[in-house]
This record gives C-alpha cells, structure tokens and sequence, in this order.
C-alpha cells in the first residue's frame, strides 16, 4: 500500500515563485563591481530569472544542458541559479580561483555551452578559449553600456541578453530527481570531481537547514561564503523559503567594506569562513568598531580558533555556530546550535563544546569507524574514518560510472573524527593530508608533483602547517640532487605556472633526506609535529 499524497517533483523556480508572492518586496543588495551599491527584491530577481529562463530557451538551450557562470555574489548570479536550473538547464558554478589548466579541464569535462562572466573575469577566459570548444558563448554580466572590448565569440551583456525575455514565463514540470546544479571539488590528488545536485536535493536540503540553525524570519544575512562554492551553502535557495535580506558583497570582502555593509544593512546573521572573519575582526579592533546588529555568525570550511570564537563573543556579543560539510554533501552536515545545556556552562565548557563541528542535522547519518570498517564508539576518544550518508549525499560523482558509496550507501568523507555521547562531531586530522588554506582545498600530492618536475629536485614533500590567518599553509621540503639548497626563488618560479597563486607555498625547506616509512612512504607527522609552529611563531 502506498500514500495518498501528492507526487512531488520540485523546481527549485519554485522557491523564488514562492518568494515573490509572500516577501516580494524584501530587499536583496549586492555591491557591484563598480563598487556601487544596487538594490533589489525578490519580486524582481524572480521576473528577471523567467526572462532569463525563456531567452535560454528560445535561443536553442534545453534540459540538460549545462551552462556555467564565472561569476561574483550580486543579484544577477543570484537570477541565473533560478533562470538557469529553473528552466531545466544545469547551474555550473565556475571558481575564478583556479588555475588555468584546472579551468579547461573542468570546463571541457562539464561540456559548459554558456559561460556567464563578470568583467574582471575576461582576460581568464580570453586567455583559455582556444581550449574550451564546446563554450558557444559568452554572456557578460553588465549593462549593454559597460560591455568591454573583448575577444570572446559572441559575447553579449547579460542585460542586453534578457531584456526582450518572457517576464510571464511559467516554469516546466521536470522529471523526478532532475539535474539542478553542478560543483566541481578538487579532492586530494588527480583530476577535479563534479557533483551533480538534483532539484529534490536542494530543496531538501534548504528545508532541513532552515531547522538547523539558529535563523529568524526578520534576520537580514551578509552572504560572503561564494555562490561559485557549494552552491553558497543553500543560502540562495532557503533564503527566499523564509524571505530573508540577502546583501551581497561582491569582490569586497575586506574588513573595512565587509563594516560598512554590515553596518549599513543592519545585517544580524552572516555566513563565511574563518579567514574572512579574521580580517573583519581585525579592522574592528583596530578602528574601535563594535559589530553592533550581528547576533550570530555561521562559520565553516575550515577549523574555528579559540581566539576567534572568543573575540566574537567577548568583544562583539556575536554567538558562533560552527558547521561542517562538504560540496559532495550539498554541503551541510553538522552545526552547532547553542543547547540549553550551554546556558549552565561556564565560559571555558561552552567554548570546548562550540570548537566541535557539531552534531548532525536531521537528514545526516555519521559513524566512524577503524581501518576494518567497525563502527567505532562514541566516546570522543575513539578516532576513525568519517563516513556519511542522506538525501543530498552524492551518490556517485559526475560522470562516473562507478558508485562512490559503499555497499550500504556510506561515503567515506576522507576525514578522521571522533563523536561523543551527546553526538557532537570533531574532525582530528585528514586521511589524505590534503591543506585547507583560507577555506580552499590544495593537493599537497599535486603540489608535491609539480615541484618534482624541477630539474634540481629529488624529493618533493608538502604538509600543511598551522597558519595564524589561513589556516594551513603549504610547506615545501626538497631534497635536491646535489644534496645542498638552490635558490628558493627558481621552485618559486618553476611552480608559477604550475599551480594555483594561492598554493605556491610559503616556506621551502630543504633537507639532506626525507622521512621514510618501512615501505618507503613519507612519513609525513614526523615533519608536521617538527614544523607545527612554524608559521605560528613569525
């Protein structure tokens, strides 16, 4: 016997259907390029996302399809996650970040026919369009006034491109678990990994992270944590669920613009990574600024310090809720909400227990388990492999024609944690030492290859070293062939071309030999323990 229900089978165009019609006039602000502020409103961006929509359809793009944006946190990438998706295309979401080679490879893999490109972007895709065939055009997100001089086919400014659409477009009915969006995660080593998100997925789990925070139908969110990553945590789809202010920061994201925004927009919940957070506490404490509207902030992608979560609260009154995912997880897994158990705690308890990534929100199964695959305790002590499973867990990763789950629908998260009693999660160490800088990933094996290639190297190691800003930053050792240094300055210049700016490491330290394990694996905690503090003491 089944249920006499419905059948269900969303588009996430309903979301912003659905915001237009009960908050139409909620405010959603973007700082542009220009730096000038513009405001809109989700009775707006909905209008324009059906003109979006119904311009990609007449001009020949249909379900499926997967079109691509290279672009910023403002109000018209905000449109294109409903214009494009909604009409039955495939949202690929493209970090301006990347190296060169990463880009093309990426790209070329997702078979992207449009890149939609803000204007500091052009000269990346100038540089590589000779490599990326299958893009037919390339969509510039600015006025048809501002269009700059550019070699790119059949480029058009994205007002131009909508102005003539269908502002009455009604969105299709799609398939059960249609294709929505698309994230590419660079992993530990190898070629970058797609995660393919349904519209079920996504709206699922915007519903569920609605319940797992701690937000409030007036709050008014200052969303630094990129639309490229993740899909913006599912900011851009629960948002309008509950008619939330969005402001968006564009390209400014220091501390001094970051104020002023929060500030001016009496913003009272924000999303971001620790290194961002940094640099806010940073202009605050050097220009005697009080956060004075922010009652919480959510922060994730890397590890929360004690001195941050401490400043926030002693300085500012400003609760962090840490949270953790992951972009084949949609990305949330875990928060940690306050419990009235915390209220009884003294100040030290409470911080030990906000530093865990938290507890898994409803719709996350965890358990960690040994090198054999027995669950292990939960006893906070007992540390394993992290594996995960729910409804907007991947279940294999973008063209793949194997699963990426085991047998019961576990995925390995390539983290080592522990859980508690009470279900708190803490990540103890990566499995496969990939570095986490500034809220991005870097392959130390990829890394480790590149330097490789240097005529004078032998050996090649990189680990990821606690950093008082980013996190972690890369350390590079090098044993050369000759057994004394070169010039640090010529691996430098080898790797420039090689590998992402961000990931040329900050120190190279060379050795007569490198740590080896019984098999001949790097024993790589032999140089992670001598060098821990490194970066800590400068």
């Amino acid at each position: 016997m089944i249920g006499d229900m419905q059948n269900w089978t969303p588009n996430v165009a309903g979301i912003i259907e659905h915001a237009k019609k009960v908050h139409p006039k909620t405010e959603i602000i973007s700082r542009l390029v220009s730096g000038e502020i513009h405001r809109s409103n989700y009775e707006e961006v909905c209008i324009r996302s059906r003109k979006l929509a119904s311009v990609l359809i007449k001009d020949g793009y249909k379900e499926g399809d997967v079109l691509a944006t290279l672009a910023l946190n403002t109000y018209r990438h905000l449109e294109m996650y409903y214009g494009i998706s909604g009409m039955g295309a495939i949202t690929h979401t493209l970090n301006f970040r990347l190296h060169p080679e990463q880009a093309v490879y990426i790209i070329n893999h997702a078979e992207d026919k449009i890149i939609f490109v803000e204007t500091p972007f052009i000269p990346i895709l100038e540089a590589i369009q000779d490599q990326i065939p299958n893009v037919e055009k390339f969509i510039v997100l600015c006025e048809e006034n501002e269009l700059p001089e550019t070699s790119l086919k059949n480029a058009v400014s994205y007002e131009e491109y909508i102005k003539d659409g269908d502002e009455n477009y009604t969105w299709p009915t799609l398939k059960d678990d249609a294709a929505c969006g698309l994230c590419y995660t660079s992993g530990t080593t190898g070629n970058p990994k797609g995660v393919l998100y349904s519209h079920k997925s996504n709206v699922i789990h915007a519903q569920a992270a609605l319940t797992a925070m701690t937000i409030s139908p007036d709050d008014s969110i200052l969303m630094v944590v990129p639309l490229f990553h993740v899909l913006a945590w599912g900011i851009p789809y629960f948002g309008p669920m509950l008619g939330l202010k969005l402001v968006m920061p564009g390209m400014q994201m220091e501390g001094e613009p970051l104020y002023e925004l929060i500030e001016k927009e009496d913003i009272t919940l924000a999303f971001g990574v620790p290194t961002i957070w940094m640099g806010l506490l940073a202009y605050c404490r050097e220009n005697n600024k009080i956060l004075s509207s922010v009652k919480n902030t959510i922060i994730g992608g890397s590890a929360l310090s004690l001195a941050t979560l401490q400043e926030f609260d002693e300085v500012h009154d400003v609760n962090v809720i840490h949270a953790w995912g992951m972009t084949e997880m949609s990305p949330m897994g875990t928060t940690n909400i306050p419990t009235p158990e915390m209220e009884n705690m003294s100040k030290e308890e409470k911080y030990a227990v906000q530093l865990k990534q938290g507890r898994p929100i409803y719709g996350v199964e965890l358990k960690v388990v040994d090198d054999a695959g027995n669950e292990l305790p939960h006893d906070g002590e007992s540390q394993g492999h992290l594996l995960v499973r729910g409804p907007w867990i991947l279940q294999k990763y973008f063209k793949s024609d194997k699963d990426a789950v085991d047998s019961n629908g576990w995925f390995d998260t390539g983290d080592i944690s522990v859980l508690d009693e009470d279900g708190y999660m803490t990540i103890k160490d990566r499995a496969k030492d990939v570095i986490k800088s500034g809220g991005e990933w870097i392959s130390s094996i990829d890394l480790e290859n590149a330097a490789f290639g240097h005529p004078e190297v032998a050996e090649a190691c990189v680990v990821g070293i606690p950093h008082p800003k980013w996190d972690e930053r890369p350390m590079l050792f090098i044993v050369t062939n000759s057994g004394e240094p070169i010039e640090k300055q010529s691996i430098i210049d080898f790797l420039s071309d090689k590998v992402a700016k961000w990931w040329l490491p900050d120190e190279i330290i060379f050795l007569k030999e490198l740590p080896h394990g019984a098999t001949g694996k790097l024993q790589k905690f032999e140089l992670r323990e001598e060098y821990n503090n490194h970066y800590m003491e400068k």
